[in-house]
């Protein structure tokens, strides 16, 4: 789509633009239920969610889970969310947001850790794809930081400048991520994260992703 020299956003998926924290949280008590730990509510999934995943877990189980722990609940969750991950749907607002962005004459992009083979098809059974320059899923082991995910990605856009660029996602790891590549972000509380956590991050922190596009374009209009 040739080059694009005004204000980018790269948006995360999953509890971002994919609302799909039922299914996570479902798919999350699954894993813990396999090693007999006690369901988790919403509020404390936010509460103590981080990544790199496995640290999540060392602070639910109160240790680090073995290697064999972590394949057996990584598994499990993988397996739950892909078959309940159908009942979810975008987040409100979702597809007036991408249009709007596109027509003033900016880009957009999809980072996830969500892996690649399933994601972009999702994006297009949502008919949201053609918004995109550029759709890029995880690869390689789930469980990890997003940082050098984003390096690839920024350094695959032709004529996107990090300093112009802002990530728009619900965990902390989004905002670090964008630090890493020298990137702004605006944090949302509709997903993985409560907002104390994300506050402690020291970027914007909206709760609609209508506030999310207005801090994007604040934030890259100097």
């Amino acid at each position: 789509m040739g080059t694009h020299r005004d204000a980018h956003i790269v948006w995360d998926w999953n509890g971002t633009l994919f609302h799909d924290v039922d299914a996570v949280i479902g798919a999350t008590n699954a894993a813990f239920a396999e090693l007999g730990l006690e369901p988790i509510t919403l509020e404390r999934y936010r509460e103590l969610y981080c990544v790199p995943v496995p640290r999540f877990y060392e602070r639910l189980m109160g240790r680090q889970p073995s290697g064999a722990e972590w394949e057996l609940m990584d598994a499990t969750f993988h397996r739950y969310y892909t078959e309940h991950r159908v009942r979810c749907g975008l987040a409100e607002g979702v597809v007036e947001l991408l249009a709007g962005w596109a027509s003033a004459g900016r880009s957009q992009s999809i980072l996830s850790m969500y892996g690649h083979e399933d994601l972009v098809p999702l994006v297009g059974d949502f008919g949201i794809d053609a918004h995109f320059i550029r759709v890029d899923g995880r690869t390689g082991p789930s469980g990890g930081s997003k940082a050098e995910h984003m390096v690839r990605h920024l350094g695959a856009l032709t004529g996107v400048d990090p300093a112009r660029t802002v990530v728009i996602g619900d965990a902390a790891d989004d905002a670090l991520a964008a630090r890493h590549v020298g990137a702004q972000a605006v944090l949302y509380t509709g997903g993985s994260h409560g907002r104390a956590s994300l506050e402690a991050v020291g970027v914007p922190v909206v709760d609609t992703l209508r506030e999310a596009v207005t801090e994007a374009e604040r934030l890259t209009s100097a």
